[in-house]
């Protein structure tokens, strides 16, 4: 009985060092980087001019709700402040540039960007990969700092 007990006992603490699901993405992981776009939908980003970029910075803000700024430019530029929960990012105050691009891949890139960030994405952050994936789109990034 007694080494059941034990082996009982045992097994209780070992399934506490068990990661049972994914782990999400921290504002600390994503702050002072710079990720350039390489894909959409898996499809390779190919543009004339500069390539698309998101950055992200750390906020001043000692409360403990997770903050970041972020910005960037498709075609257009744009910037916000923005929260990161259980692996969503959301900017509901994205402010952005409203010029007409000669790239039509960059003028669906500004509209695909500003949705995901207004309405929320998914963030996953393996090595120096950033992946942004709502129900319709992923956007694939690479670490460029």
């Amino acid at each position: 009985m007694k080494k059941l007990v034990a082996l009982g006992l045992f097994s209780l603490v070992l399934s506490g060092c068990v990661n049972p699901g994914k782990a999400s993405v921290q504002v600390e992981q994503l702050q002072n980087h710079r990720f350039v776009l390489e894909n959409v939908d898996g499809k390779t980003v190919k543009t004339a001019g500069t390539q698309p970029e998101i950055r992200f910075s750390a906020l001043q803000d000692l409360s403990l709700i997770k903050n970041i700024t972020v910005s960037g430019a498709m075609c257009n530029s744009f910037n916000g402040e923005g929260k990161l929960s259980e692996g969503e990012l959301k900017v509901k105050s994205l402010m952005m540039t409203r010029k007409l691009c000669t790239e039509p891949q960059l003028n669906d890139l500004d509209q695909a960007i500003g949705n995901m960030l207004r309405q929320g994405a998914q963030v996953d952050l393996t090595e120096d990969q950033l992946t942004l994936a709502t129900a319709d789109k992923t956007l694939s990034f690479k670490r460029a700092d």
